[in-house]
């Protein structure tokens, strides 16, 4: 074990001598107080090391010990429901053992390992098994069935498999691989750092239906996509990230706090166990992570989080699991690599982060995608990564921001705005775009409607045009307009208020599946054409405005999904007959 001397302490980085034998991104435990750090760069045998805890008090002299390998986390069954800090910790048992008070180097194991779980095999002795296959099942919670998978690089014979009530740490299979024998546990150590393997990666063509209409219609993510949610302070970013751990199609969330505000984390941490999961009824919690790293944690520790939070995203993902992975923000992960590069005087880049901002964030965010996990068969498992940035001032020029547009596919634009007209979710239609959108073009047709496309261009080009037509009314007032661009403004005014304006504390209006938004937008439409060309007939636009339907039409959001096709239909006749009298009136 290598053990080296403290020379220099500058905030979170630490200095040491004597640490030749070491490695990069090995985990080394500092002075008597054993705090956690990672050897992040080595220069002969001087050891440079991020400290992820508080380093007050330390000073040179002190003795820093190498633990020989990387930083890892612990994989196995009491994952789920787990509140943990940015290095795998769990705060209830750190909660025990100091207190309210956090003490420094804490050392509690990530798992229980006291606990008995029921193992159910799923193969039998002279089975053969390679890397990735499932041995066996662990009821986790009632939302989750734990696969307990033969660990990686490892293959061979099923020599024996026994079920029944095991700790994490008990033999619950052996496998003979080529005569050296393996006893396989529950529990697997994974370097947080280094991606879990697959077969291969396929293409992003599902859609992660997440009944957000703003979203699902105009702003698609596909299964294994990536999105940004940059938006200034108070613009709803967590909100929306709340929204889609909540509904979006996904079997596991993993929800990261990394760096954000105590009191946001704290709501959080109250607002998840108390949150119903549509799927099963229970809590929420019954299929999330969360890893909590506040920002008056240190500031080393926000990087730990984010890549401990991908590893365990991607090993529920290697199960076959469909996994959404929440981080909020990456914009403090940033800040962290910031303060870190300056203490180890490296060259700055723009605005005082390190040059290698850009990489840094595209390793994080390539290991998100849809995949066909290793194991025998073609079994599929997706990630999904939506990374909160929370640029100064909502200024999307900034670094952080432009780093991350250049690596993600979906782009959904805060408007500060919009947040403050209570516009939720503030989505700026205007600024932001998918690029999924061309791959999902199939999947809409084949799972929502064949028109869905057609409808969605439609409802973006009135946006648009909305938008060019208010510069002219902001000048010359509204009676410069034509009827026909009257009408416009007024359908894109519903489609605003009455489509993209989604009420989240709604119990019905929370959540659209795909066929009401169909039916919601066929509505609007309608109600255009119809009107549309109604004035070519020599209707009175101040009459087609009024049209009682339209206030219907505004109401179809709160109705029920079960009584939709009706109320359309409801409203395709009353609509019908609403023009012909404004066509009759105008003529008299």
């Amino acid at each position: 074990m290598t053990k080296g001397i403290i020379t220099k302490v500058a905030g979170p980085l630490v200095i040491a001598e004597g640490m030749r034998d070491a490695n990069m991104f090995d985990v080394v435990r500092v002075s008597n107080q054993r705090l956690i750090g990672e050897i992040i760069e080595m220069h002969g045998d001087k050891a440079s090391i991020q400290v992820y805890e508080e380093t007050s008090g330390l000073g040179p002299g002190e003795v820093v010990e190498s633990t020989g390998v990387p930083l890892s986390v612990e994989l196995g069954p009491g994952l789920i429901g787990s509140i943990y800090d940015g290095i795998q910790r769990p705060l209830n048992e750190i909660m025990k053992v100091a207190g309210n008070n956090l003490t420094r180097g804490v050392e509690v194991p990530s798992l229980d390992h006291k606990k008995k779980w029921h193992f159910t095999p799923a193969v039998k002795t002279g089975d053969k098994v390679s890397a990735g296959d499932c041995l066996g099942t662990v009821k986790e919670t009632n939302a989750v069935v734990h696969k307990i998978m033969v660990p990686n690089k490892i293959s061979g014979t099923v020599k024996s498999v026994k079920e029944g009530d095991f700790t994490i740490d008990d033999t619950v299979a052996v496998l003979d691989n080529n005569g050296k024998k393996e006893n396989i546990t529950m529990t697997v150590k994974w370097p947080v750092r280094v991606g879990r393997p697959y077969k291969r990666k396929l293409s992003p063509d599902i859609l992660l239906t997440t009944g957000q209409r703003t979203i699902d219609t105009l702003f698609p993510i596909a299964k294994g996509g990536v999105a940004a949610v940059p938006g200034p302070f108070g613009s709803g970013k967590t909100v929306v990230q709340h929204q889609l751990a909540k509904w979006a199609a996904a079997d596991i969330i993993v929800y990261i706090g990394c760096g954000e505000r105590g009191n946001e984390m704290t709501d959080v941490l109250n607002e998840f166990p108390e949150l119903k999961d549509p799927r099963t009824g229970n809590s929420l919690m019954e299929r999330t992570v969360l890893i909590a790293n506040t920002s008056d944690m240190p500031v080393a520790a926000r990087e730990a989080s984010i890549y401990t939070g991908i590893t365990i995203a991607e090993y529920f993902r290697d199960m076959g699991f469909t996994v959404a992975l929440m981080a909020d923000s990456t914009s403090r992960w940033a800040e962290a690599l910031r303060e870190m590069s300056g203490r180890l005087e490296e060259m700055p880049g723009e605005e005082g982060y390190p040059a290698y901002l850009g990489s840094r964030l595209a390793q994080f965010y390539e290991r998100a995608g849809r995949v066909i996990v290793n194991g025998t068969g073609d079994t599929e498992g997706a990630l999904s990564v939506i990374g909160a940035v929370s640029p100064p001032g909502g200024d999307i020029s900034e670094p952080v921001s432009q780093a991350t547009l250049r690596i993600v596919k979906v782009f959904w634009g805060l408007d500060a705005n919009l947040a403050y007209k209570r516009h939720f979710p503030a989505i700026n239609w205007l600024t932001s775009y998918s690029l999924y959108t061309d791959q999902l073009q199939k999947w809409f047709a084949q799972n929502a409607s064949e028109d869905f496309m057609e409808l969605r261009g439609r409802l973006m080009s009135l946006l648009q045009d909305e938008a060019e037509l208010q510069e002219i009314v902001n000048l010359v007032g509204m009676d410069a307009l034509s009827a026909n661009d009257r009408m416009k403004l007024e359908t894109a005014r519903s489609i605003r208020e009455d489509y993209l304006h989604q009420n989240a504390f709604d119990p019905v209006d929370t959540y659209t599946s795909l066929k009401k938004q169909v039916l919601m937008m066929r509505a609007i439409l309608l109600c255009y054409d119809k009107s549309v060309e109604a004035l070519k007939d020599g209707a009175d636009i101040d009459l087609l405005v009024n049209i009682s339907v339209r206030e219907r039409i505004g109401r179809l959001k709160y109705e029920d999904e079960k009584n939709i096709d009706e109320e359309f239909d409801s409203i395709s006749a009353i609509l019908d007959k609403e023009i012909k009298d404004v066509i009759e009136r105008s003529e008299d």
